[in-house]
């Protein structure tokens, strides 16, 4: 991987929007949506995209405000009055792609002129997304294979996209997108700017950076002990296997009304633990690879509007999830990668507010606690119950 000048907090010195080059209409849309000041991602790279021309690599993690780092810049260069897509952005899941698109949304509300953003995302008809593509688009959101699939089909015409986000480059690869990734790259212009973001740079990552970016790329890496939002409070209890389902159950009695989110590794853990809450008399919402697209967005508005008073997800179903006033998030098992702790655990305290991470472990997991506690630079708290 490049190794540019200016990797680190080049820009940590500046405090706020506006300083780092954002435009005031941009700046009252972020404060409606409570980002009022910069993170560390978005402080090293606003500044970088807004002016320089060369390709950018963003190492940090996931829940550090990516999508304004990439999307803020993505909309300044946007041209409303040339109606044809100038701006790419390729995700991992089809909720992360809805919840990037939602986002430039809400940040162009005050626009000058709308700038028009499509998400394009495997389980949806594709002549639905096809019909949607003919009305003027600005921006695609779009998971790799569904956008393939629609340019098989000449649903769109991406020869005058100027900037390629790649969002979450490593899950994209892991979940096997690669032959996408460069067919898609391969295809578009080389005038255009590519951004990357990954969480991790895993070998298959770094090739797809020597292959479809300049070796001149300026890349910025932020430590991942600064990512975790202090406001959460980790703690976790420890148990027997057989002891978790009541165990959790237990301690979501104990929150009252309160909501939040439980996470399980697999989707046959995800189905039981769900299906054993629902038993206890718990409204429960659940999220698992095998539901159609069609029953995913029941359940999340469902669990948006308050129906259902835990939802229980897997890692990767959870990609995209933003709902407000989330008290806690409970950990059936840790997670394998540090990483997805902290997308989990993010989901909580929000918005300047507090919230609780909560893992039920047995003994042996200690360890990964401790490991947690070192890489994240986080604390965490035994609960005896």
């Amino acid at each position: 991987m490049p190794a540019a000048p200016g990797t680190g907090t080049d820009a940590s010195g500046l405090k706020n929007f506006k300083e780092l080059g954002v435009s005031a209409k941009l700046i009252r849309a972020l404060e409606e949506n409570n980002i009022v000041s910069p993170t560390e991602i978005q402080q090293v790279a606003i500044p970088h995209l807004l002016q320089e021309k060369g390709d950018f690599i963003g190492q940090a993690q996931t829940g550090t405000g990516k999508t304004a780092a990439f999307g803020v810049p993505l909309l300044q260069y946007i041209d409303p009055k040339q109606q044809r897509i100038q701006g790419l952005v390729l995700a991992p899941t089809r909720e992360l792609a809805k919840q990037i698109a939602k986002q430039l949304f809400r940040f162009a509300r005050y626009s000058p002129e709308r700038i028009f953003t499509e998400a394009v995302y495997g389980g949806d008809p594709i002549p639905k997304q096809r019909a949607a593509l003919n009305r003027p688009t600005h921006i695609v959101v779009a998971t790799p294979g569904r956008l393939i699939d629609l340019l098989k089909i000449d649903a769109l015409d991406l020869s005058a996209v100027r900037m390629t986000i790649l969002d979450e480059a490593d899950e994209m690869l892991s979940m096997g997108f690669r032959k996408e990734l460069d067919a898609i790259l391969g295809d578009l212009s080389a005038k255009r700017r590519t951004w990357l973001f990954s969480a991790t740079m895993p070998k298959a990552v770094r090739q797809l950076i020597r292959n479809h970016m300049s070796p001149d790329a300026h890349v910025v890496r932020i430590d991942r002990r600064n990512v975790v939002n202090p406001n959460i409070e980790h703690q976790y209890v420890i148990c027997k296997i057989e002891e978790k389902f009541a165990e959790i159950a237990a301690y979501l009695k104990v929150q009252g009304e309160d909501r939040g989110l439980v996470f399980c590794r697999s989707r046959a853990g995800t189905v039981k633990l769900a299906k054993y809450l629902a038993d206890q008399g718990f409204a429960v919402g659940v999220l698992q690879g095998e539901l159609s697209q069609k029953d995913r967005e029941k359940v999340m508005r469902g669990f948006k509007k308050g129906r259902s008073q835990i939802l229980v997800s897997t890692d990767v179903c959870a990609r995209g999830i933003d709902v407000e006033d989330l008290k806690f998030v409970v950990h059936h098992q840790l997670p394998d990668q540090i990483e997805y702790y902290t997308h989990r655990s993010g989901r909580t305290a929000r918005a300047g507010k507090s919230g609780v991470s909560i893992a039920f472990i047995t003994g042996l997991d200690v360890k990964r606690v401790r490991e947690l506690e070192r890489e994240l630079g986080i604390r965490f708290r035994k609960i005896n119950r």
